[in-house]
């Protein structure tokens, strides 16, 4: 019985840092919650599984993650509205010349490395993933921030390569454009 406790309470250790991975790529506090109690829930369920080749915390996030697609993946399987949409005027043409060229270019990222050390650059990046479509959010997110394989991303929300790829450039002119407006734009110092 004991070792049942100090399994539960080393795993309890990390429920604030797998509410801030979920919160982070779900965006909503509940699903969030969701998805790290059923993480929690199968841990707990399969800790005969961890072999201790990892850190706990990285199998705790493996799990999670598998947890967050499933549960986006069970709330529905069709594309919100919006998924289309490219910009404003519903067109990439806006962003490029007949040549490929952009119209305009993006932002100066001045120092990136200060950026990303910064809280209020985060506060923003994830402002500009909410205001994204569901979809598209979760795809940019599967592919660059849980770094998984584009062929297990398509796999796990069945949808092909093409689309993935055609998802994943529209997230980025999204973020782009967000982030132009509300980071690059403003004096930061």
């Amino acid at each position: 019985m004991s070792e049942d406790k100090d399994w539960a309470q080393a795993l309890e250790a990390h429920r604030k840092y797998l509410q801030r991975y979920a919160m982070f790529h779900l965006h909503d506090a509940a699903l969030a919650e969701d998805a790290v109690q059923d993480t929690m829930m199968a841990a707990l369920a399969q800790g005969n599984r961890f072999e201790g080749r990892s850190q706990l915390r990285t199998w705790l996030t493996a799990i999670l993650k598998h947890k967050i697609i499933d549960l986006v993946r069970s709330r529905g399987r069709g594309l919100p509205a919006g998924t289309l949409s490219l910009d404003d005027d519903g067109s990439a043409e806006a962003s490029f010349t007949p040549k490929g060229k952009w119209v305009d270019p993006p932002a100066d990222w001045g120092l990136p490395d200060a950026a990303l050390e910064s809280q209020q650059f985060w506060r923003v990046y994830q402002e500009c993933c909410r205001r994204m479509p569901e979809r598209h959010a979760l795809v940019y997110s599967m592919r660059e921030v849980m770094d998984l394989p584009s062929d297990e991303i398509c796999k796990k929300l069945d949808i092909s390569m093409s689309n993935l790829h055609v998802i994943l450039f529209r997230a980025r002119l999204s973020l782009r454009a967000c982030m132009t407006r509300k980071w690059f734009a403003v004096e930061h110092g």
